[in-house]
């Protein structure tokens, strides 16, 4: 019996841990063999759930050949003989355990909260909100498709050679161009080349030319960013007059 009880070397043992109601429960966890049963199952208890009363463990070998039932909670975990990939299952004997019943690893038979879309429509600060935002500024940041008429109604009064100021920023220039553009997306766009050099290009985007102006005049925009009327060229040096 003395040899059963001999610990050697490193006193502790890498089990592979499994669960008689948990089908897709399995762990490596390392244990002291000094460890008496009733601890070992109070640190199965924390990562199963199995109470400790209601817990038997039964430990295999590496061909899967049952090697004992630990019955004894007194008794070392070193008197069982244990080795590294030594498998150790735990019975649940509980009927009314939280392991039983397959609620702890199949979500489906778990209530759902549920809530009805008016309700949902009248909370503030949810997904939704915050996505229909996002749609209302950019209609392609969630993939609502635009039409290919999008913005045709703000191009009625444009023309090419107009003079016109461009939003954000209050850039002045004249249209170049008026029309689709099939590389930036649907709908309709205006080609402006600005006064100064604060655009991105020379009328030629993806590619594709639309209009000719000097490099970084260029800048292709919607519609609704764009007022024609009385804007003549600003005079750089009108600021500086004292």
């Amino acid at each position: 019996m003395a040899s059963r009880l001999q610990i050697q070397g490193d006193d502790s043992v890498l089990l592979r841990i499994t669960h008689s109601n948990l089908k897709t429960f399995s762990a490596d966890v390392r244990f002291s063999l000094q460890m008496n049963v009733e601890a070992v199952k109070e640190k199965l208890w924390k990562k199963c759930g199995t109470s400790v009363n209601s817990m038997s463990l039964e430990l295999y070998d590496e061909t899967g050949t049952k090697v004992s039932v630990l019955n004894d909670d007194s008794r070392p975990l070193a008197f069982y003989s244990p080795h590294d990939g030594f498998r150790l299952h735990i019975i649940d004997l509980d009927p009314s355990s939280v392991t039983s019943g397959g609620w702890l690893e199949d979500t489906s038979l778990v209530e759902k909260y549920k809530i009805s879309d008016e309700e949902y429509n009248k909370r503030s600060g949810t997904f939704r909100k915050f996505k229909e935002k996002l749609a209302s500024q950019n209609p392609s940041a969630f993939g609502t498709k635009t039409s290919d008429d999008n913005m045709q109604d703000f191009c009625r009064n444009i023309k090419v050679g107009d003079r016109c100021e461009v939003e954000p920023g209050a850039k002045r220039g004249v249209v170049k161009y008026v029309g689709r553009a099939e590389a930036l997306g649907a709908g309709f766009w205006i080609g402006v080349q600005y006064d100064e050099p604060l655009g991105k290009h020379d009328g030629m985007v993806k590619g594709t030319r639309y209009f000719e102006c000097p490099p970084l005049h260029g800048a292709m925009v919607r519609p609704d960013k764009v007022k024609v009327g009385d804007y003549p060229e600003r005079d750089p040096f009108e600021e500086d007059e004292i």
